[in-house]
């Protein structure tokens, strides 16, 4: 019986072991310990990041940040990150968490782990105002005759490249040169995320383009950390059920309202 009783309790300080070094090997502790949060996002892709007319970060995932380190009590520090790296920036310890509306994806989740959806979206169409009434969905545009962008690198990509075999296709560096190009009339169709084009459509596009708004894709967007953190990771579902469900305080609704319903803040980064 006492031969049971120390296997037992070998097992149980065994556990009890790996569990804090586990702890102390979780990014969570290092930001506690740092007193600073490093986030990695692309400014550019309005309303979740982008910079206002003075050069600064704002947007829907910058406020979220805040307040994220508001409740661990630490500093914030965004570090502006190009996308083609910016899972590698994570992955090598640049950065403690990736917070740039990156789409959760099969592919993406073999490299990194995701905390639970904060926002879905989806990918649309914006297409010239003269082609109204001839094109009404992806089928339509799928002919050789037509051009169309999206950017490079992100799920926009992926949907063209799945619903348009027979038309031409050309990816831009950024959504707003893709945009810029069927403006200009260079090219007849953009593919990118439902609330991009939302807000393109209330500034520089309305009046000259037509919003095809129905989504072609299912794409919940989530927060990035390096993989093998489950304190990590637990700590933001819970700040993001928290933030949600939260009535009295009511910041996740006074936040969707801000960057996903208003356009006020169009004029901070015109």
């Amino acid at each position: 019986m006492k031969r049971l009783v120390l296997v037992f309790t070998l097992l149980v300080s065994s556990v009890f072991a790996d569990d804090i070094n586990l702890w102390k090997k979780s990014t969570l502790n290092q930001i506690l310990q740092k007193g600073e949060m490093r986030v990695c996002m692309e400014p550019g892709y309005m309303p979740f990041e982008m910079k206002d007319k003075k050069g600064r970060i704002i947007g829907y995932d910058v406020d979220m940040a805040k307040r994220m380190t508001k409740e661990m009590g630490v500093k914030l520090k965004l570090l502006p990150t190009s996308w083609d790296g910016i899972i590698a920036a994570l992955v090598t310890g640049k950065c403690d968490i990736i917070m740039s509306g990156m789409t959760i994806t099969q592919q993406r989740n073999l490299k990194v782990n995701f905390a639970d959806p904060y926002v879905v979206v989806g990918q649309t169409i914006l297409i010239r105002k003269d082609l109204a009434g001839k094109v009404k969905s992806a089928k339509d545009l799928d002919k050789p005759e037509f051009t169309v962008v999206t950017k490079l690198g992100v799920t926009g990509e992926v949907a063209t490249r799945k619903f348009f075999k027979k038309a031409k296709i050309i990816t831009f560096e950024t959504e707003a040169d893709g945009a810029a190009e069927v403006l200009s009339g260079k090219a007849d169709a953009f593919v990118y995320d439902q609330p991009y084009n939302i807000l393109f459509m209330s500034d520089k596009g309305k009046g000259k383009l037509v919003h095809l708004d129905k989504p072609l894709t299912y794409e919940p967007l989530g927060w990035a950390i390096r993989k093998g953190d489950p304190d990590f990771l637990n700590w933001l579902n819970n700040f993001l059920r928290q933030v949600k469900g939260d009535k009295v305080i009511d910041f996740h609704e006074k936040l969707n309202k801000k960057w996903l319903q208003d356009t006020a803040w169009l004029k901070r980064v015109q």
